[in-house]
């Protein structure tokens, strides 16, 4: 998600009048803290909704105040580097973090929503600016610099929105990924251990090369990743045509579900699957997108709260908080995005509890539940009677558009390939040569092959010497030479193999023959 709306400044005039109680507020802040510190109760536990607020856009929103009880937690976004200061914490390059308590009341907003029993988690990051990491490049102000807003704002889970250029930069992702493993293994065994869930962009085939790298980052940096939330939303040119954005989503977060237990398997961790289900964020982008003709309905929300939970979802998000309303008559484009209304008739509902249905839980706690992990299906034993396409042979060679059974589901090849398994475990879908169609049906059998006569060519003979072109039958079956061979059996042929001097005969080539033998 962007710093999709960048927000604007109070006046100047007022920021000067409101500075000198600066100082007088940050002091009674900090001991106000641990007047309502105790009062984050942890009660509940599983799976947690938290909209985004963006905290510097105008009119501000009040999330101290939610109006729906599903909004009761709210990931306020965005901290970034200053501009005068690469190494020092700001809301959106607009207010330090002073400036945001005198300009703002953030300190004591959050406090209240605190005291309500809400829950906060800080955002670092976004589109439009750089994260601390991308601009500080010393370790330890980098690790101060995070340290100051979680340390201010009493914070047991972080929020690192990395996109952009920041998610291009590889040595700020080592820095990033570096630092949150030093306050991890800080507050490791204390009362305020430290989550962090690592947001990223997503297109229906999943994180992108550069978001996998990031989670690799920080299982090598040894962040123990409260989760990955992946960015529904703005697929532009990735989404295929005709795909709903209900439908693009779900297959992003699937997408993503098989990209997680590939990443931990290669860190050598064990996660299973419901496990990986439980370190996935969902975070739409409500009523119109960015791009234009993408639209996230009501219904839409619906559905993918419905999809979440059958899955095990551990977070749902949204974009946002400030937009969960129906703009008013006034707003002539809505194809235009607003930062304070959806863009579509809401007809007085709310994105905020249909999204956040059932998820109840809070991220401070989420990894206290344990997760019940299914028992791993056995192994589908292909028939060769029943399967519809040849069985898989890592001897063979397969060419696009060819189609072969294994393990219980059918692959079409999208180029030339031999030994790459149909269902290797890849990050990228271009890893692969194969495309997974589904499983094979229950009262599926091969497709019947068509076959020769015995007098149309000669059965095959081990001690005849074949030329280029010739023709020879084996249980049927046409086979023609691609050059000179003797004793070379067409069995590899069966499979596909190049390195066969024979080539077997496809059926739509046998059959015209045999409707016109004099054509061959």
């Amino acid at each position: 998600m962007s710093a999709r709306f960048p927000g604007r400044r109070l006046s100047l005039l007022r920021l000067l009048l409101l500075s000198v109680v600066v100082g007088a507020v940050s002091v009674g802040s900090l001991t106000g803290w641990n007047r309502w510190e105790d009062a984050r109760a942890a009660e509940g536990t599983g799976a947690f909704f938290a909209g985004y607020v963006d905290v510097t856009a105008t009119p501000s929103y009040a999330f101290e105040d939610p109006a729906a009880d599903n909004g009761d937690s709210a990931v306020l976004s965005f901290v970034v580097a200053s501009k005068e200061d690469p190494c020092t914490p700001s809301w959106g390059t607009y207010y330090g973090l002073d400036e945001a308590e005198a300009a703002l009341d953030l300190d004591r907003r959050v406090a209240r929503l605190v005291q309500d029993g809400g829950e906060v988690i800080v955002s670092f990051g976004g589109l439009l600016n750089d994260e601390l990491a991308t601009s500080c490049t010393d370790p330890a102000d980098l690790v101060d610099a995070y340290a100051s807003v979680i340390d201010r704002y009493t914070l047991s889970t972080v929020d690192l929105d990395i996109e952009g250029e920041n998610l291009k930069d590889v040595a700020a992702g080592e820095r990033r990924a570096e630092a949150m493993a030093t306050l991890q293994a800080a507050r490791a065994g204390s009362d305020t251990p430290l989550n962090v869930w690592l947001t990223l962009p997503v297109a229906p085939t999943g994180l992108t090369a550069e978001g996998t790298a990031a989670v690799a980052q920080f299982l090598e940096a040894g962040v123990d990743l409260a989760g990955v939330n992946v960015m529904t939303m703005d697929y532009g040119g990735s989404r295929p045509e005709g795909t709903s954005m209900l439908t693009a989503s779900r297959n992003a977060a699937d997408a993503t579900h098989r990209q997680l237990q590939v990443l931990y398997e290669r860190a050598g961790i064990e996660i299973g699957p419901q496990a990986a289900w439980r370190k996935i964020g969902l975070t739409p982008m409500i009523g119109q997108n960015d791009v234009k003709g993408e639209v996230f309905t009501l219904e839409d929300a619906d559905a993918f709260n419905a999809f979440a939970a059958e899955r095990g979802v551990g977070r749902m998000s949204m974009w946002s908080l400030n937009r969960d309303a129906t703009c008013s008559e006034n707003y002539a484009d809505t194809t235009v995005v607003s930062n304070s209304c959806s863009g579509i008739d809401q007809q007085g509902l709310l994105f905020a509890p249909t999204l956040g249905a059932d998820f109840e839980g809070r991220a401070a706690t989420l990894a206290d539940e344990p997760v019940a992990e299914e028992t791993p299906e056995a192994l589908v034993e292909d028939d060769p009677e029943t399967s519809p396409y040849p069985i898989w042979s890592d001897v063979g060679t397969y060419r696009e558009d060819d189609r072969v059974v294994w393990q219980g589901n059918v692959y079409v090849a999208k180029y030339w390939t031999q030994g790459d398994l149909p269902n290797d475990p890849v990050l990228q879908a271009e890893e692969t040569p194969w495309t997974l169609l589904g499983p094979v049906l229950p009262d599926e059998r091969p497709v019947p092959a068509v076959t020769a006569p015995a007098d149309l060519y000669p059965e095959w003979d081990p001690k005849q010497v074949y030329e280029r072109g010739d023709r020879i039958l084996v249980e049927g079956r046409v086979y023609e030479a691609k050059w000179w061979s003797q004793s070379d059996s067409p069995e590899a042929a069966v499979q596909g193999s190049d390195a066969s001097p024979w080539e077997k005969l496809d059926d739509a080539t046998l059959l015209k023959i045999l409707e016109d033998p004099a054509s061959s």
